[in-house]
């Protein structure tokens, strides 16, 4: 995707053997890109959030595992960096994927090799990333060109989204994004509702900041208005990402997904997911007893950011002193409220039988390895 014009992706490797990124807790105002130098500041990135989606948190994990393996590539070294990476944020099962990869590309290796490898695989995964959220955006087109027909192609298509799924959650493209962006590019009239997301407004900060860059129509609304919205007919379709998603189809996403999940399935709404293959969980069959719900500091709910008229960023307490605030980051989706997955090999039903026939060779691997 373009910034102010210009090609970028979210994570880039330096010719310095350092590892560049945007700060993300910096935008919309401005746009910071930072140097990660070391993996304790890559691991830092992640935990703070300068990058945050999954599969951006498994790429910058990996480049973590790169830069550790440049400092010391020996075997002590290569498994602290990994646990060290794997602690930062327990949700997305990007982080654990992409970790997993590493190790199985560097622990056979001697250690004199391992950071050409790990640098090379770092990439590599980069690059697949960006492979596959392109290609959800190609089956989401799909979708959407077909919603725009029963529509009899009047108006415009009208979008729901919920946080931010879009390039700046991955490499490049984004996931529930990319339809929207080649939807766009292909001359459907899109619209896109964009919940601001509380406590930390991803959608409000990013999401509405990347679509101005494309040029995406949109308008950002309050989390408690999509309800609203449906029930008088002003949203056609929504769309979310997914941090990660069990056997059979239930999906963890950005606190708030479940409950504009039951506001589309009460007013007969489609409720998709784009789904990259990573986040698949092969070994959780039931998402709200087994995958582990963040839970994150109160000062992200007590506690707002904002650019004041003179320009001056600064952040602002909205609670009372001596409030306590519950900060739970993600909820569970039941596969019964999901119409259906839009992933890099086509469109599936939430179904465990519908996600084993788009990945056969994904479900008997991981079978395998239990």
């Amino acid at each position: 995707m373009k910034v102010q014009g210009t090609p970028t992706r979210t994570i880039w490797p330096n010719a310095d053997g350092s590892v560049g990124i945007i700060d993300q807790t910096r935008l919309p105002h401005a746009f910071v890109p930072c140097t990660l130098r070391s993996m304790e500041d890559a691991a830092a990135a992640i935990k703070d959030m300068l990058v945050r989606g999954a599969p951006l948190i498994g790429a910058t994990a990996a480049y973590g595992m790169a830069l550790a393996m440049r400092a010391d590539a020996s075997d002590a070294a290569l498994q602290a960096a990994h646990d060290t990476l794997y602690a930062t944020r327990p949700t997305a099962v990007n982080l654990r994927w992409a970790l997993a990869d590493m190790l199985r590309t560097l622990r056979p290796l001697p250690p004199a090799e391992r950071a050409a490898a790990a640098w090379a695989r770092a990439a590599a995964l980069c690059d697949e990333d960006v492979a596959i959220n392109e290609a959800i955006g190609d089956h989401g087109l799909a979708v959407f060109q077909a919603a725009w027909e029963k529509k009899g192609r009047q108006g415009r298509l009208e979008i729901l989204t919920h946080c931010n799924a879009g390039w700046l959650a991955t490499v490049d493209w984004g996931t529930a994004l990319a339809p929207i962006y080649k939807a766009h590019d292909a001359g459907i009239p899109v619209h896109v509702w964009v919940d601001e997301t509380r406590p930390r407004s991803q959608g409000a900060s990013l999401t509405a900041w990347e679509l101005n860059q494309h040029g995406v129509p949109h308008t950002v609304i309050v989390d408690n208005v999509g309800g609203h919205l449906m029930q008088h007919g002003m949203v056609d379709l929504c769309i979310v990402g997914t941090d990660r998603t069990t056997a059979t189809g239930d999906v963890c996403n950005k606190i708030g997904t479940y409950l504009k999940a039951l506001a589309a399935h009460d007013n007969g709404v489609p409720f998709y997911v784009a789904l990259p293959s990573p986040t698949i969980d092969w070994s959780i069959r039931d998402g709200l007893k087994e995958i582990p719900i963040e839970e994150r500091a109160g000062e992200e709910v007590s506690v707002i950011t904002g650019r004041t008229a003179d320009g001056a960023v600064v952040s602002v307490t909205v609670t009372p002193e001596g409030s306590p605030c519950g900060n739970w980051g993600f909820d569970v989706t039941p596969a019964r409220y999901v119409t259906a997955l839009i992933t890099e090999r086509g469109v599936c039903a939430a179904t465990e039988d519908g996600l084993v026939g788009l990945f056969p060779d994904l479900a008997a691997a991981a079978r395998a390895a239990e």
